[in-house]
Order: structure tokens, then sequence, then C-alpha cells
């Protein structure tokens, strides 16, 4: 009788074990065919259920856009829960999911990332994510030049369906016409404000996200141009070379720099708040239209504008995506559909509410649509999209800024 009492819980946790897989497979099965099904089937499929959007936190525009904008649209419209997780670096999203893969977890936490750049060549080098979603959704076949390069790659690495464009961004330079009323128009002449102008200018330490595309853009300036860097860093042989100098200019300026670069401002938040105090007279942005936002909200002075290079800025698109073990993929989609359509696009042009710069063609927009998108209101700060989109400047690929972040500790932040 005891033989017979130790073998049924062995054959007990054999079939829980034999349902268990069964019911993993059935799931597995299910998630995939939402890859071929017809639309109206993801959609009934997401009803109901809670969708975990993992993102950087750090903006309060953009986190009240998706809290009071996006979330009650999705809940009202299409039974779907936004639930917005907020995360300090993207970096830290990457490395939940790597964790969450090396232990087997195939029901995961976050159902929707937002990231680009090496973040994205991390998750699909790593495959992190889920498949080739973005042909099922309509917003993104209706509105979307698929064709071309800032939606078919990002910094450099190609797509593959496996993240939604969500927005485009562009670096510009914010002042205080009080301090700079002509500011300065290429690298060059910013050199002489900065020596003529002690204290008033810094940028964010390295590897912040966007003090690493200041010094990408002295790059550009300094070394003749971005066309060189459109190839693979290992096949440029000379490649230190090439960046000295870059580290040369980065090294002159820093004596003339907020606190005599002796430190720098460790994120662009902390930066945004010296030139919100007048301590300096500067700042940059990839958002242009942070600077309007923050006039609006009392804590940029009234007389804050923003301003290009002649050259050109740094322009890229940043996307959002679906983990490999996103628990509710149907409600992902249907969410990131939504946040792609170009209502919410409009909405989020916006600096009321975010101010990012749309992801859709205008070419693809109904005369209504495009009408719409051009009466918003972008403020004073902010340059017309037309004086944007003339100014743009393709982004490196992900391996240079790993050598150029690597190479401003080594040959600045350590000089």
């Amino acid at each position: 009788m005891k033989k017979i009492l130790l073998i049924v819980p062995g054959i007990l946790a054999l079939t829980l074990a034999a349902c268990s897989q069964e019911t993993g497979n059935d799931a597995a099965e299910e998630a995939e065919s939402l890859l071929t099904s017809e639309w109206q089937e993801v959609s009934e499929a997401a009803q109901g259920q809670k969708v975990n959007m993992y993102m950087w936190g750090g903006n309060d525009n953009i986190n009240r856009y998706l809290d009071e904008w996006v979330a009650p649209r999705l809940k009202e419209d299409h039974d779907v829960e936004l639930n917005r997780v907020p995360m300090n670096d993207s970096q830290d999203i990457i490395n939940q999911l790597v964790d969450e893969k090396s232990v087997g977890k195939s029901e995961g936490s976050m159902d929707i990332i937002w990231i680009n750049g090496e973040n994205f060549k991390a998750a699909k080098d790593n495959e992190l994510l889920w498949g080739d979603f973005t042909g099922q959704l309509p917003n993104f076949n209706d509105y979307i030049n698929q064709e071309a390069p800032e939606i078919a790659t990002d910094f450099g690495e190609p797509v593959d369906g496996l993240e939604a464009p969500w927005g485009k961004a562009q670096f510009v330079f914010v002042h205080d016409v009080n301090k700079s009323e002509t500011p300065p128009k290429s690298m060059d002449e910013l050199a002489d404000w900065v020596q003529e102008n002690p204290g008033q200018f810094t940028y964010p330490a390295l590897p912040d996200f966007t003090g690493s595309a200041f010094v990408r853009h002295v790059l550009y300036e300094t070394t003749g141009g971005y066309e060189q860097y459109q190839q693979p860093a290992a096949e440029i042989a000379d490649l230190e070379t090439r960046l000295e100098p870059m580290w040369q200019y980065l090294n002159e300026i820093e004596p003339f720099l907020w606190r005599e670069g002796e430190t720098y401002p460790e994120s662009l938040a902390k930066q945004d708040q010296l030139f919100a105090s007048g301590e300096i007279g500067m700042t940059m942005s990839y958002d242009p239209a942070l600077a309007a936002s923050e006039v609006l909200k009392g804590r940029f002075p009234e007389s804050t504008r923003t301003f290009l290079l002649d050259g050109g800025t740094l322009a890229n698109t940043h996307f959002l995506s679906i983990p490999f073990n996103s628990s509710a993929k149907a409600g992902a989609m249907v969410a990131i559909n939504e946040m792609m359509s170009p209502a919410a696009q409009t909405a989020k042009l916006s600096p009321k509410n975010w101010g990012d710069l749309s992801a859709l063609d205008l070419d693809k927009l109904s005369p209504e649509q495009q009408q719409a998108m051009n009466d918003v209101d972008l403020g004073k700060a902010t340059l017309s999209l037309e004086e944007l989109e003339s100014h743009q400047l393709p982004e490196l690929s992900a391996d240079y800024i790993e050598i150029i972040e690597k190479g401003w500790m080594e040959h600045v932040a350590k000089d």
C-alpha cells in the first residue's frame, strides 16, 4: 500500500507537468497566430487584457500624455488597460529581459517597451523581442512610409518588423535670447561663444543620451562630416586617429564650461534645471518642442528659443516593441496601433501634451487629418517642421556610440 501511495504523487506530478507543457504550447501557438490573424480577431483577443508598458519615466509631459490621453481612450474604445511602468533607464529594461530569458521565464511582466538605438540592437541580438508584428497593424500599413530609412532601420540596424515607429526626434539647442540674441550656427561659433561667455555652457556627462548626441555633433563638424561613418566602425582602420579632433575640441572648451568643466550635469534633467534657474545660458534637447512645453509650465523664461546648426542636427525615430515573453501580446498590438493613429499622433505633437514629432507620413493623411496636425500650436520656442526637416542628419550606428562614450571617459572626463 505504501508503494502505491509513493507512486501516485509521481504520476500526478508527471501529469501536471504534461498539462503545463500543453498549456504553454497552446499559449505559444495562440500568440504566434496573432501574426497572421485578421485584425478583428486580434482586437477581440485583446479585450479585457492589461498591458504593462515599460519605459523611461523621466518626463512629466510624456507620462501625463500616456496616463491622461492614451490610457482612457484605450480602455473606452478597446477594453484594454494600459499600465505605464516607469524605469530610470532603457538599459534597465534590456537587462531585466536578459535575466528573464536566462531563467526561461515564458510569461513576463513587460508587454510593450519603448526603445531605439543601441538598446534595440541589444534586444535584437539577444532575441528578446517577440516577432515581425508591425505588418499586422492597420495604422502602420495606412500611415507609415515603410521604405523610409529612418523607419526601416534604427541607428543603422534593420528593424525587420520587430518594432513600430512611435515618433521622431531631432536634436535642438535651447537658448535665452536675452543672453544670446544671435546664437552660434556651427561648432566653431559655439566654441567662440563658450569662451566669450564662460560658465554659461555645459552638456550632460556621457553616457547620458543627449550629452552623447552633443558629442556626436562635434564629431561630425570637426572631422569632415557624417558620410565617412556610414560604415561599420570596425572597417575604419584609423578610427582612433579620426576621432582626435573631436577630443581636442572638447578639451579646448572645457575650462570655459560651467564650473570650469570640473564636473558635468549627470543628466539632461539636471542641465535643464541649471538653465531654468539662469545658471547657464543654453541647454539642448532631442525634443524640438521641449522648450515650448517648459515655457508653458513656467519653468523656462518667455525669452527661450531653439536653434539648429547650419550643417544640421541629428534626427532619429523612437519605437515601441513587444518582448518575447509578453503575457498580453494582442493587447500590446492594439495599444501600439492606437498610439500610431492620426488622432494620437496629433495630440502627441502638441507641447501641451508632449510635443513629440509625428512618425506618420503626412502625404498618407487625409486633408482633414493634415489640417488637424498643421493646426497644432507648437509655440514660439519651436522651430517650424519644414526647418527641422531640412536640417536633419543621420545617426551613427550603435557600435560607434559605444566607442565614443568610452573614449569620452578616457580623453575628456579623466583629463
